[in-house]
């Protein structure tokens, strides 16, 4: 366990020494060419330069600056939403946010400019009285009566959270038809049964508060007009088969929306995967500010270096360095078979390249950035051809895998409990016979 850990000192004091590259030298493109990386062996591998250009662009709208000074990337500002239908070429990005649900009724608005939005997490319908509660009528006018009161409670509700403003109304339960005329009436937009996280999402994108009960501390129905949201425009506008709303200019916080068009749920599911991944390669790209080759290039490098590292100990911790260094070539070699080449020829001349990049470090310098190029099954600097990954996400994993295999070798005792004997069955105990 002390020799994992000190092969994983050195692969990290390595990578920082020498492997890792400054993303301010390769330029612009380095976003771009970090993205397709993400995206060669996924679904979007084939349209992997339409997709890195709309995710760059995405992430890069939302940047905000912490209390530190320093830039942010949120990938939850991205928001992702899957449209049936169309060829996935034909998705998009909108500066906005984008909902997929509808007006609540036909007759609302389409669009509403400066909009201030009520979040909600109840029911907007008729009033009831509690289950339990009975009331005895001694005339039919009296039931009357009662349905008018259900009503004119229903209407103060309403009335409560209009009065404060509220001109597109969120919630993640029903609206019926009561209520809805009353909106219908004022001019309003209702929307019903907008998922949780999306309403949270709003919530600290619009600066508003997500109110679960008009119920204040004195018993009495209340709604403050700080719990509103607020945008400059909502609207409704039509996206394939169906309809989606838009929420633009955001105040708090930039939110963009990317509309993705597919076939089918299963393949809307894959591009969506595939896109969240690679919108995290770009965050820690932009944040840690550093990359590193990829197509084995980094592991193999490690592989050479500890081997030798390995032969300068002269503790039992060597075997568990060399061990470690052999294990970092499953990687490459696991690239070569699954793009169907001779895993054994590649990863020996890829070995050859990297200890003679490691023996002559200033003549042969850039021979460190060898890595694989599966396509035509032959060795390259994958640094220029743009195979990058994020560094910080390297050095993590090695961490992280380093640390799971110290936790697995610490379980030197299994206590397996004994199958519990049957009921009735018979013979003897032992020792009585």
């Amino acid at each position: 366990m002390s020799g994992y850990r000190l092969a994983m000192r050195e692969a990290v004091k390595y990578i920082k020494n020498n492997l890792l590259v400054s993303a301010d030298e390769l330029g612009d493109d380095v976003l771009l060419n970090a993205c397709r990386t993400s995206m060669a062996s996924k679904i979007l591998g084939p349209e992997s330069d339409f997709f890195a250009a709309m995710a760059v662009k995405a992430l890069t709208s939302v940047k905000s600056v912490n209390n530190e000074g320093k830039a942010r990337y949120p990938v939850s500002a991205v928001h992702i939403l899957k449209c049936h239908g169309r060829s996935a070429l034909e998705s998009e990005l909108v500066d906005g946010f984008a909902l997929n649900c509808t007006r609540a009724s036909q007759q609302m608005p389409t669009r509403i400019d400066g909009a201030k939005i009520a979040l909600l997490d109840f029911d907007l319908k008729r009033h009831k009285m509690q289950m339990g509660v009975q009331v005895v009528v001694n005339e039919a006018k009296e039931v009357e009566g009662i349905r008018q009161r259900e009503q004119d409670i229903t209407k103060e509700r309403i009335e409560k959270i209009l009065e404060s403003g509220a001109n597109v109304i969120m919630t993640t339960k029903g609206i019926d038809d009561l209520c809805m005329k009353y909106f219908v009436e004022r001019g309003c937009i209702a929307i019903r049964r907008v998922k949780k996280e999306d309403i949270k999402r709003l919530a600290r994108a619009t600066g508003g508060t997500v109110v679960v009960t008009l119920a204040d501390m004195e018993g009495n129905e209340t709604f403050e007009a700080s719990n509103l949201g607020t945008a400059e425009t909502v609207q409704e506008e039509r996206v394939g088969d169906g309809e989606l709303i838009y929420l633009r200019g955001l105040p708090t916080q930039r939110a963009v929306t990317v509309v993705l068009r597919g076939a089918n749920d299963y393949m809307l599911d894959e591009m969506d995967r595939a896109l969240h991944d690679s919108l995290c390669v770009i965050k820690r790209v932009l944040e840690s500010n550093s990359v590193v080759a990829g197509g084995g290039a980094v592991e193999t490098a490690l592989s050479i270096y500890l081997d030798d590292f390995a032969t300068t100990l002269g503790s039992r911790e060597q075997l568990a360095i060399a061990e470690f260094a052999e294990a970092l070539l499953v990687i490459p070699k696991t690239l070569a078979v699954n793009a169907a080449q001779d895993a054994t020829d590649l990863i020996g001349k890829l070995r050859a390249y990297h200890n003679t990049a490691q023996q002559s470090p200033e003549e042969k310098a850039n021979l460190k950035y060898s890595g694989l190029d599966l396509m035509k099954g032959k060795i390259r600097n994958n640094l220029e051809f743009g195979v990058v990954e994020p560094a910080i996400s390297k050095i993590k994993s090695l961490r992280f895998a380093t640390e799971a295999a110290i936790t697995i070798l610490r379980i030197d005792d299994m206590i397996k409990l004994a199958e519990p004997q049957q009921q009735g069955q018979g013979g003897m105990p032992p020792g009585m016979m």
